[in-house]
C-alpha cells in the first residue's frame, strides 16, 4: 500500500509519537496487515522503538515495516562515481532492483548532478529512498573551496535539510564517530583492512584536519530535529566498520557501535524513528555475538546489516559470499540485509549486477527468516515440495521466488517426450517412480 502526500502532511507527529500515545495510524494498520501481526503489537514495538518505517510526509511511497517480528527486508544500493556519471543507468537500475524485490533503495551518487540525480531517482521509483548526506556534503564542499575538509557545518545541516525536503524516507548519518572513537583506533594500531565507509573516512579527515568534534555528534539534537520533522528514520552509520574478518569487533567498531546504540535511545526519546547500523565484514562465529551485542544494547531496535562478509577473499562472488552472512544474519535477527552485487570491492555495478545482487539476498533473507517462526515461514517452501512429488509444474513456479527466471531454465530445456519430469534425470525422475509405490499411503496421509 502507498502512503499519499496528503496523507503524510496531516500527520502533524511522527509515528514514534502516536505510538507513544497510543494512538494507531494507517501505516501501523498497514504494517499489521501485511506482516500478520496484531496492530496494538505493531503500535507497541514502533513505540519502544523496535520497529521502523521509512517515510517522508513529502512523498509518496510504499509502506515498508522493518524490525523485530517482521520479516528481514532487503535493500538494494545505486549511484554514480566520480568515474561512471550516467543518470539514465541509474534510474535503469533503481527501477530494475525495485522489480527485482528491493524493499528499499539507498541513493549514492558521488558525481555528477548530485540533486538531479536523487530527484530522478525519487521519481523513478515507489519504494522508500536512502542516502548518506555526507557524501554530498563532502562533494559540494570539494567545489566549493577545493577540499572537502572545509565543509562548513551550516552547509552539512541545511544539506541534510535539502535532502529530507526531496522525499528522502532514511538516512544514513555518522553521528556515532567522535574524537573518543578514532583514539581507540589509534591505540589499536590502525587495521588489517583500513577504513571502507567513505562517508567515515571523509568525517574522520575532516576532524583531524580542523581538530574538531564530528558535528553530527555534537550536534546530534540538531540532526533529529530536522528528520523529526519529516519523520524520515536516522539510520546510525556505521562509518567505522569493518572492512576485513580481522577487524571484526575491534575496539574502534564496538565503541562506535556502544555510541549508536546509545544515541539510538536518545533520539528514540525525542520522538524520531531511529535504526543501527552494522558490519561489513564479519567471520561466520562471530555474526551471532554481533547481532546479540547490537540488540541488547540498544533495546533491540532494527538492525541494518551490509550483508555481512565472511570471508574477504571472494571477490567476484561476493554476492554470494554476502548471501551465506546474510542468512546467518536474518537468522539470528537482522532487520535489514544491504545487499552485495558481483561486482563488489572490483567496480560500479551495472544493471545485471544489481538485479543479481538483489534476488541472491532475497534467497539469504528467506533462509534466515525460516528459523526464525517455522510454522508460519515454511508453508511456501512445504507447498513447493509437494509440487516437486507430484511433477506439478505451474505449482513450482508459483511457489518459487523467482517464477519467471525458474519457468525460462525449465522452457529452454524442455524434455522432448515425458512432460512431467525434467532433462536431469528424464525416465530415472525418483518421484515419478516412487509416486506409484506410495500413491496409497499418500491417499491417506495429511501430506497429500
Amino acid at each position: 500500500m502507498l502512503l499519499s502526500r496528503r496523507d503524510n502532511i496531516a500527520m502533524e507527529r511522527t509515528q514514534v509519537e502516536y505510538a507513544k500515545e497510543g494512538t494507531v495510524t494507517q501505516v501501523m494498520e498497514t504494517i499489521a496487515a501485511t506482516e500478520g501481526l496484531s496492530v496494538d503489537l505493531v503500535r507497541e514495538r514502533i513505540a519502544r522503538g523496535q520497529i521502523v518505517v521509512p517515510l517522508n510526509k513529502n512523498r509518496k511511497s510504499k509502506i515498508v515495516g522493518i524490525g523485530m517480528g517482521l520479516s528481514t527486508k532487503i535493500n538494494a544500493s545505486i549511484g554514480t562515481s566520480t568515474d561512471i556519471v550516467d543518470i539514465d543507468a541509474e534510474v535503469r537500475k533503481a527501477i530494475a532492483a525495485q522489480e527485482a524485490g528491493a524493499d528499499t533503495l539507498m541513493e549514492l551518487s558521488v558525481g555528477g548532478d548530485l540533486d538531479k540525480i536523487r530527484r530522478e531517482i525519487l521519481a523513478a521509483v515507489d519504494i522508500p529512498v536512502g542516502n548518506v548526506p555526507l557524501y554530498q556534503a563532502f562533494c559540494e564542499a570539494t567545489a566549493k573551496y577545493g577540499d572537502p575538509n572545509r565543509l562548513d557545518e551550516e552547509m552539512l545541516f541545511d544539506l541534510i535539510e535539502r535532502q529530507c525536503e526531496d522525499g528522502i524516507s532514511f538516512m544514513a548519518i555518522h553521528c556515532g564517530i567522535n574524537l573518543y572513537t578514532l583514539e581507540r583506533l589509534e591505540k589499536q594500531g590502525y587495521r588489517y583492512g583500513g577504513l571502507v565507509s567513505k562517508g567515515g573516512a571523509s568525517m574522520v579527515a575532516w576532524m583531524k584536519a580542523n581538530k574538531k568534534e564530528n558535528p553530527l555528534y555534537e550536534n546530534f539534537d540538531r540532526v533529529v530535529g530536522i528528520l523529526k520533522k519529516y519523520d524520515v528514520v536516522l539510520s546510525l552509520g556505521n562509518g567505522l566498520r569493518a572492512g576485513s574478518i580481522g577487524d571484526s569487533f575491534d575496539r574502534a567498531m564496538i565503541q562506535e557501535l556502544l555510541i549508536n546504540c546509545e544515541l539510538a535511545e536518545e533520539g528514540l526519546r525525542m520522538g524520531c524513528q531511529m535504526m543501527v547500523e552494522g558490519p561489513g565484514h564479519v567471520p561466520m562465529d562471530e555474526i551471532e555475538a554481533n547481532i546479540i551485542l547490537q540488540k541488547r544494547m540498544s533495546n533491540y531496535a532494527p538492525y541494518y546489516m551490509l550483508g555481512p562478509l565472511p570471508t574477504d577473499v571472494g571477490a567476484g562472488y561476493d554476492h554470494v559470499v554476502a548471501a551465506i552472512g546474510a542468512a546467518q544474519s536474518a537468522r539470528f535477527g537482522a532487520d535489514l540485509i544491504c545487499y552485495i552485487t558481483p561486482a563488489e570491492h572490483l567496480a560500479l555495478p551495472n544493471e545485471q549486477d544489481v538485479i543479481e545482487g538483489v534476488k541472491v539476498a532475497r534467497v539469504a533473507a528467506h533462509i534466515g527468516d525460516l528459523g526464525k517462526d517455522p510454522e508460519k515461514t515454511r508453508q511456501q517452501d512445504i507447498a513447493m515440495s509437494k509440487a516437486r512429488r507430484d511433477s506439478d509444474w505451474e505449482g513450482q513456479f508459483r511457489n518459487a521466488l523467482f517464477p519467471e527466471d525458474a519457468k525460462k531454465i525449465r522452457d529452454d530445456r524442455s524434455p522432448s517426450c515425458d512432460s512431467k519430469v525434467c532433462t536431469m534425470c528424464g525416465d530415472f525422475c525418483a518421484n515419478k517412480a516412487s509416486a506409484k509405490i506410495f500413491k496409497e499411503v499418500l491417499e491417506k496421509s495429511p501430506k497429500a
